[in-house]
């Protein structure tokens, strides 16, 4: 009989400095991975199209488990990085697996007023990059249409189902402005105008000085009683006219940034008949986000080399717009958001920087934390 309890156990040999470095390392970014993939995700917003709700140098924490985290399909990927390893134009993932994604459940599902981060689809908006939904350029916008509503613009003002949405606050419009002489950045400053709040455009022939400035109400009034504006006029740019650019492509829309609609927007299950009219609206969503083997021709929609005379969407889609409604590039210059390129929402500011500004001015204190409405 072997009786061993009395012998030592045997001792581990402790680990070296370099060695509890390297585990510390491992864990904390498989954990930082973890919480990046399923719960919150930290953004900084870079363009003024959501002035003043959230202003460039804003960084947001952002919900992945407010709409339902959705499964990776890139999984040969560089833990935290996005579409390229950080300072250099490598790509940060292999596309040797592609896997399919799905969502899990969340809390809720996206609402009419939320402000909305999700992967941008056009292909011309990611570098040219053909790159898989989750590594897709990411944006944040207000999602002022929801599956199955009936949208429209009427001269700036949304409606949805005939009925009004309020504005955010603060919103901001575009005006063309003409002062006797050029003004100082200090005094555009006091306004709290930055360099993205205005455009210089010269001298006119009576020695006049013009700007294009994208002003919120309270700006706009502040502007007329200085004594050294001469006038202020609204920007009829996205007013009068069709624009060349706007969503959907048709040589035969009158429809622009500040007049706009009526659209449908697709609700998974909606089901359409497949005509030019249709086909006009929707064929491209069907075309990109819908099915591969996809071919329209006029006024026929070919699914796989069968003619379909109705077609029933396969997943939701939203319309997002900018709160700063003529800096915005959105939902009316290139389209529906498909559901699964949905991100997550976002809550709240929890630093912000202007580059404008000095050095000891440099952390605006008033946003920090600041709820995102």
């Amino acid at each position: 009989m072997s009786l061993k309890f009395w012998e030592k156990k045997k001792q581990h040999k402790p680990q070296s400095v370099a060695q509890e470095w390297f585990s510390a390392i491992v864990f904390a970014v498989i954990a930082a991975t973890l919480i990046r993939w399923t719960t919150v995700e930290a953004y900084v917003v870079p363009t003024p199209s959501m002035e003043n709700t959230i202003l460039v140098g804003d960084y947001l924490f952002v919900s992945k488990f407010h709409y339902g985290t959705r499964t990776t399909s890139t999984p040969l990927q560089i833990p935290l990085t996005h579409q390229k390893i950080w300072g250099t134009n490598i790509p940060s993932y292999l596309d040797w697996i592609q896997l399919p994604s799905y969502r899990l459940p969340g809390i809720g599902k996206v609402k009419r007023e939320d402000v909305v981060v999700f992967n941008i689809p056009p292909r011309n908006l990611n570098d040219g990059v053909d790159y898989p939904i989750q590594l897709k350029t990411n944006y944040v916008k207000r999602c002022v249409g929801i599956p199955g509503d009936i949208f429209e613009i009427q001269d700036k003002t949304i409606v949805v189902n005939g009925k009004p949405l309020g504005l955010p606050e603060n919103m901001k419009f575009s005006y063309y402005v003409t002062s006797k002489d050029e003004i100082t950045v200090r005094n555009l400053k006091r306004f709290e105008l930055s360099q993205d709040d205005y455009t210089y455009f010269g001298r006119s022939s009576n020695n006049t000085v013009l700007y294009r400035m994208l002003l919120t109400h309270d700006q706009l009034s502040k502007l007329k009683s200085l004594p050294y504006i001469v006038s202020v006029a609204e920007d009829l740019s996205k007013s009068d006219g069709p624009e060349g650019d706007i969503f959907p492509s048709s040589e035969f829309s009158r429809w622009n940034g500040d007049h706009y609609g009526p659209l449908v927007i697709p609700a998974k299950g909606m089901t359409i008949a497949v005509n030019d009219s249709t086909l006009a609206l929707y064929g491209e969503t069907i075309r990109l986000y819908e099915h591969e083997n996809v071919v329209i021709q006029k006024d026929q929609l070919l699914l796989d080399g069968e003619r379909l005379n109705t077609y029933t969407f396969k997943q939701d889609y939203y319309f997002m717009m900018g709160d700063n409604r003529h800096n915005s590039l959105d939902s009316r210059y290139w389209g529906f958001v498909p559901e699964d390129h949905i991100v997550g929402k976002a809550l709240f500011i929890w630093l912000s920087l202007d580059d404008e500004a000095d050095l000891l001015n440099k952390v605006r204190w008033k946003r920090l934390f600041s709820l995102i409405e």
